[in-house]
């Protein structure tokens, strides 16, 4: 039992630098300034700015919820310490070295989150798969992937939003862009952003041979009205068309769906899983407004209008990571060389180990 008394005075030291890094108090003077904003009798006559408010209120209260159970918890088990004996009860030592295993999964989940600390992080995350090199096989990998973060979403409390798809010619999808929202989604996703790579014995050729194939990720913050871009009506081309075939609902026959292109810099952006036109396009902004401040952020512009004559094409370069089903299995991180035995688990969306590995990386 002593090696559990210093497992807690260890954890109780972590938790302590931790409450620290997050600087709690001024978790509290954030949320009490958003709650006061809240009892505002006009609060609600802009819906999305209210929306927004509540929502980040809501992520912090939650965040301080988490972190004074972890704390208080700590303590508690260390003064429940000195009544547990194996010799008298050991049921009672049994249970109690469980609880302590419990507390440390629990601390392991919430330390990402003291990674989480970049400008967008607590941002909910737009995510857009796009299927790269490789035919039927690739354009099935990026619904193998488009499936795996769903799952991944799913499984962490975040909800979801498909905002477009573009179904692939025999399997597959050709791209997608969803939603995804949730406290700290950008933070947890954004390093799963690049070209991720499959290998495995194609189920697509007669000869069932093996083949590798490419899918691009790329990960934005929703970042709604917190930043705008100033972009000139002029400089803006929006195509409507019918939201069928290929990435739409068949029993859409309106033309509902909305591409945006921003012609300086050829960027686009497109939403066609609404029935509303209105709604179509507020989406698409919003896509194409993360997509052109990523852009200034990337290039170091401060006005739009350095972007001009960017280059906007897909290019491949080199995996982040490796799919390998055939000849043998493993799914490999080249940048962390995190690796993990069973592709079927990672691709059914259990990517906390790479997720963390990424984010702990000095």
């Amino acid at each position: 039992m002593h090696e559990i008394k210093s497992r807690l005075q260890e954890l109780k030291q972590v938790i302590k630098t931790g409450l620290n890094k997050i600087n709690l108090p001024e978790k509290k003077k954030q949320l009490n300034e958003l709650n006061e904003k809240m009892q505002d009798p006009n609060f609600w006559d802009d819906s999305d700015a209210a929306q927004e408010i509540s929502q980040h209120a809501s992520n912090l209260s939650k965040l301080i919820d988490t972190w004074e159970s972890v704390s208080n918890e700590v303590e508690e088990l260390l003064n429940l310490f000195p009544e547990i004996s194996p010799e008298r009860d050991p049921d009672s030592a049994e249970d109690f070295k469980q609880m302590v295993a419990a507390l440390e999964e629990k601390w392991r989940t919430l330390e990402i989150s003291t990674f989480l600390n970049g400008k967008y992080d607590e941002d909910n995350a737009i995510l857009m798969i796009q299927a790269g090199t490789g035919g039927t096989d690739a354009q099935d990998f990026a619904d193998m992937l488009m499936r795996m973060y769903m799952k991944y979403a799913e499984k962490n409390g975040f909800s979801l939003q498909l905002l477009d798809k573009s179904d692939g010619d025999e399997a597959g999808i050709k791209s997608a862009t969803i939603l995804i929202k949730g406290e700290f989604a950008y933070g947890y996703l954004k390093n799963e952003a690049g070209v991720h790579r499959l290998v495995r014995l194609s189920p697509f050729n007669s000869g069932n041979s093996r083949e590798t194939s490419f899918a691009l990720i790329e990960v934005l913050p929703d970042i709604k009205k917190k930043i705008a871009v100033d972009m000139h009506p002029d400089d803006l081309k929006i195509d409507v068309f019918r939201a069928g075939g290929h990435g739409g609902q068949s029993v859409n026959t309106t033309d509902s769906a909305v591409r945006i292109t921003h012609l300086p810099t050829g960027i686009t952006a497109q939403c066609q899983n609404e029935r509303s036109q209105l709604q179509n396009k507020e989406h698409a902004m919003s896509v194409l407004q993360a997509k052109l401040i990523d852009q200034m952020e990337k290039a170091q512009a401060k006005e739009l209008n350095d972007l001009k004559g960017c280059k906007t094409e897909v290019s491949w370069g080199n995996q982040i990571r490796s799919y390998v089903l055939h000849p043998y299995k493993m799914v490999k991180d080249h940048r962390t060389d995190y690796e993990e035995n069973n592709p079927d688990s990672v691709l059914d969306g259990n990517l906390e180990g790479f997720i963390e590995a990424e984010l702990k990386k000095i």
